[in-house]
């Protein structure tokens, strides 16, 4: 058995090489193949589809629950800024700088480690899936969605993204509505036609002052903001159409259809298109998991941000190394000691959850 060192070690020097194989979400190919590669060095059996790579352990036994270990080695395209190349690897004062070193480099490498630590113990209580998944950073089709159905029913899941090792119970969903307020052309001389500018500002009003009556004890309030708009093509014509778009930031005490019929009692926009597939995530305060890391110390929080933790129909945490400030941004980084560290705890919560000898 390897010891945490020995997992760091590698970990870090697997996270180097994915830093180095550009994987835009879509474009994975080469770090796919990186990870099978790491995974079968250590004897591991793996599986493929698309650019998703998974691994069940040594002893599956199909009678016990399974605990799914997850993380994406996708990453946004690099922005302005960077004084260094974002494909290039560097350390520097403790750091290591790449594209994808902290979103969710880190948090992948290790939980990949933490599974080849696990991979061959014996009477575990749980069945662990290992999966390093594709397009996460822009729910694409091909990742996560499309391999869930091969792994059976999933009972817990842990997945890896940049929280300072605390523990996200709940995460925020996101609703995005296509709306269109219809008017009357006429000429902007005359007092003709009916401005369909006026009538979406009426709608966005109410969008930007409404307040939910529940709110989350975790996530707080479901949040509305009006972020897109467009009307209009000529300066003397009075627009019959004025598009916007709502971005609206879900919690677990409403489901999306409630609020979407809500915002229908109270617009008078035609609602053109909606997204409702990415649904809030959450796990009781009172489970196993959540207690153990409250004894651990590990801090508990609700999360605004979005990760594949939404299309996991299961109790499920997100956390892992880095934090999630870091993320998307120039010369994004994270410290070696955050990787030790992150894979210490993983080891020790999941000795903790799973058993084993």
């Amino acid at each position: 058995m390897q010891n945490i060192q020995q997992l760091t070690n590698e970990a870090i020097e697997l996270l180097k090489q994915l830093i180095k194989r550009p994987s835009f979400s879509g474009q994975e190919d080469e770090t796919a193949a990186l990870i099978e590669a790491f995974l079968q060095e250590k004897g591991v059996a793996t599986s493929r589809k698309h650019n998703n790579v998974w691994a069940l352990n040594k002893n599956f036994d199909p009678t016990k629950p399974t605990l799914l270990l997850n993380s994406h080695h996708d990453t946004v395209r690099s922005v302005q800024g960077w004084q260094t190349d974002p494909f290039e690897p560097v350390v520097n004062d403790g750091k290591l700088i790449g594209l994808g070193s902290n979103d969710a480099g880190g948090p992948l490498v290790s939980l990949l480690a933490v599974f080849v630590y696990f991979y061959e113990k014996e009477n575990l209580s749980y069945n662990v899936i290992m999966a390093a998944t594709a397009e996460e950073e822009n729910s694409g089709e091909k990742g996560i969605r499309s391999v869930l159905p091969e792994w059976g029913a999933i009972d817990l899941a842990i997945v890896g993204e940049p929280t300072g090792m605390q523990m996200a119970t709940a995460e925020k969903g996101l609703m995005v509505l296509r709306c269109r307020a219809h008017g009357v052309a006429g000429h902007a001389a005359r007092n003709l036609g009916e401005n369909a500018i006026l009538k979406a500002m009426k709608d966005i009003e109410w969008f930007s002052t409404f307040q939910f009556p529940r709110v989350s004890k975790l996530l707080g309030p479901v949040k509305m903001t009006v972020t897109t708009i467009q009307a209009g093509e000529l300066h003397n014509v009075i627009p019959d159409r004025c598009d916007f778009t709502v971005d609206i930031r879900t919690t677990e005490v409403y489901t999306h259809e409630e609020i979407l019929d809500l915002i229908r009692q109270n617009i008078e926009s035609e609602i053109v298109r909606t997204s409702l597939r990415l649904k809030p995530s959450s796990i009781d305060a009172g489970h196993e998991l959540v207690k153990i890391a409250e004894k651990m110390g590990i801090s508990t929080f609700g999360s605004p941000t979005l990760s594949d933790q939404t299309y996991i129909e299961a109790p499920s945490v997100k956390m892992g190394p880095g934090m999630s400030e870091r993320s998307h941004t120039p010369n994004e980084f994270i410290y070696l000691r955050e990787i030790e560290d992150g894979i210490r705890k993983y080891v020790q919560l999941l000795e903790r959850l799973l058993g084993g000898g």
